[in-house]
């Protein structure tokens, strides 16, 4: 294997399920998120998440995915699920991410290369910056992909990659964007919340295989 080989780190967003929370800890995933926001068909309560959030393993982080949320609710969520990252997909400014002492993902809905640079700009701080596809009205998880040549080059290694990727699709975006990481929900599901077992698995495989193909072009 080449010396400067790559892991893309793989979150899995989305988990209802203790099976499915399980099953992607067993698959070495890097992250698992748990959503807290009403509208999704995969949003937790507080009471769910709790016991839902304890199952993971403990080399796999805890995200909580939140929109717009009230500083009194992002706390109640980290203290009923010990988040170890928070995950904001409204428009909350770099203050109010950076308030909780959490490292944190700020999502942004692609609509052109300009607008993902500003708003970037704007989120110096956040420890990754996740790019999903833009859809009116929709906050995220909308299993849509969008132009990846949207990109900015230099601003990969410090992008998670989510839209509608599969096992079948991130290959071809793990080559293009070179992401730190990749993110994937809908994917991986035969229906909103649950997850297969199968679909995970490939998912990962693919993700390992085309961070190997990767590697040996670029060496």
């Amino acid at each position: 294997m080449a010396s400067d080989y790559r892991r893309t780190r793989i979150k899995m967003c989305g988990m209802t399920r203790p099976e499915d929370l399980i099953k992607a800890c067993q698959l070495g995933v890097d992250a698992v998120g748990l959503v807290f926001y009403p509208p999704s068909p995969r949003s937790l309560s507080l009471a769910l998440a709790e016991p839902l959030a304890a199952l993971t393993s403990a080399l796999t982080r805890r995200v909580a995915l939140m929109v717009n949320p009230d500083a009194g609710y992002v706390r109640e969520v980290v203290a009923a699920t010990q988040a170890d990252m928070l995950q904001f997909h409204g428009d909350e400014s770099a203050d109010f991410c950076q308030q909780f002492g959490k490292p944190y993902i700020k999502a942004l809905r692609v609509k052109n290369a300009a607008e993902v640079v500003g708003l970037i700009t704007q989120h110096r701080a956040a420890d990754l910056i996740l790019l999903d596809a833009y859809v009116p009205g929709i906050p995220g998880g909308t299993g849509q992909t969008f132009d990846w040549s949207l990109v900015p080059d230099t601003l990969a290694a410090k992008v998670m990659l989510a839209g509608g990727l599969n096992e079948t699709n991130v290959p071809v975006a793990i080559e293009r964007i070179r992401p730190y990481a990749v993110d994937v929900s809908g994917g991986i599901e035969t229906a909103p919340g649950i997850k297969s077992a199968d679909k995970m698995a490939l998912f990962v495989q693919a993700v390992m295989a085309a961070d190997r193909l990767v590697s040996e072009i670029s060496s």
